[in-house]
């Protein structure tokens, strides 16, 4: 029970920017989010209370002013550190809108990724707050935001990116390849009820390499971006409408609830309030964010 004896407050909403992003603010007293990863960049200011978290083998708390920031694939988890709960705003942002946000020396920032999950910047918090809480999509307004967004997003790379080594993005690397072609089958074969022998076959690596490799090379484990996979597939069926019980099937979950849990636990809402919040800020931000 939180100390002030108030019953549980667990929400999450979701609202769409300009160029793709996803404005995500939450509320959570005791929900915990199973580990999972998004195929987009997270950036994420924690409102108040303790946002606990592992990523990368590691535990980190974020209190009210710090940032969290997830490269996409960077699988972690997260749940309340105290019995306060814990309030966050975050960013979805696609890759192609990170990636062309300008550098500090004047040029596109295309290999630069976050250091660390998270940090301390208050002032740089504060200014993602603001900003967010005045985004809300308005017919007329899209450059405005997206220039704003562009903007934030320029300084938070200066600030807290880092350039990944060579080798880790070397094609000649055989072992790269290997593993990207693992991806790529779970990519495609997200349906399919998968194992490492399938992984393995697909790769031409030996199982007892795959997983640990996988997982070096992509800081996510195999069947942590499986799932991430098949809830950006359902998330794609639900907004065209497909019944949740077909979604589950042609995603690779084993039924309606599987679906739901797995849902919850990635996105924070079951798909049906995921589905109405999704159609909900559609319908707001007007028909020409409805083409994009």
């Amino acid at each position: 029970m939180r100390k002030d004896s108030r019953p549980p407050v667990n929400q999450a909403t979701f609202g769409a920017l300009a160029a793709g992003v996803t404005l995500v603010q939450a509320d959570f007293s005791d929900h915990a989010f199973e580990r999972h990863a998004h195929d987009c960049f997270v950036v994420g200011a924690t409102g108040h209370g303790v946002q606990r978290f592992r990523c990368k083998g590691r535990q980190y708390d974020s209190l009210a002013g710090d940032l969290v920031l997830f490269n996409p694939e960077d699988d972690h988890d997260g749940r309340p550190g105290t019995a306060d709960g814990f309030g966050y705003t975050s960013w979805y942002v696609p890759t192609e809108l990170m990636t062309d946000s300008v550098a500090p020396d004047g040029g596109p920032a295309r290999s630069r990724y976050f250091a660390r999950p998270h940090v301390s910047d208050p002032r740089l918090a504060a200014r993602f707050k603001l900003l967010s809480a005045g985004l809300a999509p308005v017919r007329g307004e899209r450059l405005r935001t997206e220039s704003s967004m562009r903007a934030f997003l320029g300084t938070l790379l200066q600030r807290h990116a880092e350039r990944p080594l060579a080798a880790a993005s070397d094609p000649a690397d055989a072992g790269a390849a290997a593993l990207a072609r693992a991806r790529e089958y779970l990519r495609t074969c997200y349906a399919d009820d998968l194992t490492v022998s399938d992984l393995a076959a697909a790769s031409g690596l030996s199982r007892a390499h795959l997983t640990r490799a996988f997982s070096a090379r992509y800081h996510i484990s195999p069947h942590v971006y499986l799932n991430a996979v098949r809830i950006m597939e359902a998330q794609a069926r639900i907004r065209r409408g497909m019944p949740l019980a077909m979604v589950a099937l042609e995603c690779g979950f084993a039924d309606q609830s599987h679906l739901s849990r797995r849902f919850k636990g990635s996105v924070g809402v079951t798909p049906s309030a995921w589905n109405r919040m999704s159609r909900a800020a559609v319908r707001a931000a007007g028909p020409l964010a409805a083409m994009q």
